[in-house]
């Protein structure tokens, strides 16, 4: 990747064509990297394991990098990774814009890897000083691989508001960690918490604080009732509660900041939807504009110049080093070779 990177100033730097550039033979590769002074350092462990003829060991190494890579090898992931249409500086205030990606519930964890891609390096374009500012909307934040962590804490300063949909705690604990999924939940200053059980509705419960509370008991005899009272401190909406809550009822807490005081943090509500008013908002959309007609046509055509431009890359540079006196010595020689 760096090498693509570095290779005519990142003309060819995409997945797809990194994902060609992996399958080419080593006899072809290695020389390639090792042409460029960055990559040789990290290139030269796999050429000594090559030379060698620990090849068992070599192909234990990358072959596990070329599996999962090869599986977005595909006609349809190549044209949408491909090009230069737009970039991912979307709160750019000299060209804002939304974006919006999708992943398919069939291929999560296919796509899930694009996807991840993408908004890891987006993430670094708009955590930054001087830029508009910017909302991003996480929904189903476990099927992607994305730590808001370090957004989380410090894009506040940078105008940038995060939001993450979960379905439950456990599944962020499952892809990311407890550690980290510790850290992305508990970071989080607003928090809005539908029907949930188990560990989720108790970790909910203990957020939402203690309160004095008023307990009534009535003892009954033959001769008179007594009723006493008395106060106690417990948890203002208990983990049970919090497992019983109907559709459209959250509890949840709010941030505020010191010139924006919330007396009341903690809240436990019901949303009423009004279902004329949704309608009719909803008869009002207009269809999303078609940027371009794409046919199955382009997308083969595009596949296909991809794994030509790798061609015609590793034919370029092998040509190179063969013409030039100090490259040619990072050519293997063939073991049959009499020289």
């Amino acid at each position: 990747m760096w090498f693509l990177r570095k290779y005519k100033d990142g003309l060819y730097c995409t997945l797809p064509h990194l994902i060609e550039f992996m399958q080419s033979d080593y006899d072809d590769l290695f020389p390639i990297l090792s042409t460029e002074p960055e990559c040789e350092i990290l290139v030269n462990p796999f050429i000594s394991a090559y030379l060698n003829r620990a090849l068992e060991q070599l192909e234990g190494q990358i072959a596990s990098a070329k599996i999962a890579m090869a599986r977005l090898a595909s006609p349809q992931l190549y044209y949408v990774l491909n090009g230069n249409d737009f970039t991912l500086d979307i709160n750019n205030p000299a060209a804002p814009k939304i974006l919006c990606v999708g992943n398919n519930p069939l291929k999560i964890q296919t796509y899930g890897a694009v996807l991840s891609l993408y908004s890891t390096r987006l993430l670094k374009l708009v955590n930054q000083k001087g830029k508009q500012k910017c909302s991003l909307l996480f929904d189903e934040y476990p099927t992607l691989y994305s730590p808001l962590d370090v957004v989380i804490a410090t894009g506040r300063s940078h105008l940038l508001s995060t939001l993450i949909a979960v379905q439950s705690v456990e599944q962020i604990r499952k892809e990311y960690g407890k550690e980290l999924a510790d850290v992305v939940i508990n970071i989080c200053a607003n928090v809005l918490c539908g029907q949930t059980t188990g560990d989720a509705a108790k970790q909910m419960s203990e957020r939402l604080g203690r309160i004095v509370q008023e307990r009534e008991s009535v003892s009954i005899n033959r001769q008179d009732t007594s009723v006493s009272r008395s106060t106690q401190l417990d948890s203002a909406i208990p983990a049970s509660k919090i497992a019983t809550l109907s559709a459209g009822e959250f509890v949840g807490a709010v941030a505020d900041n010191p010139h924006e005081v919330i007396k009341y943090k903690n809240f436990h509500c019901k949303i009423v939807n009004d279902d004329a008013v949704l309608n009719a908002e909803e008869a009002a959309f207009h269809p999303l504009p078609k940027v371009r007609e794409v046919t199955p046509v382009d997308v083969q055509n595009n596949y296909i110049q991809v794994k030509n431009d790798v061609y015609g890359i590793v034919k370029e540079e092998i040509e190179r080093i063969k013409a030039d006196k100090e490259l040619s010595k990072l050519l293997f020689l063939d073991p049959d070779d009499s020289r």
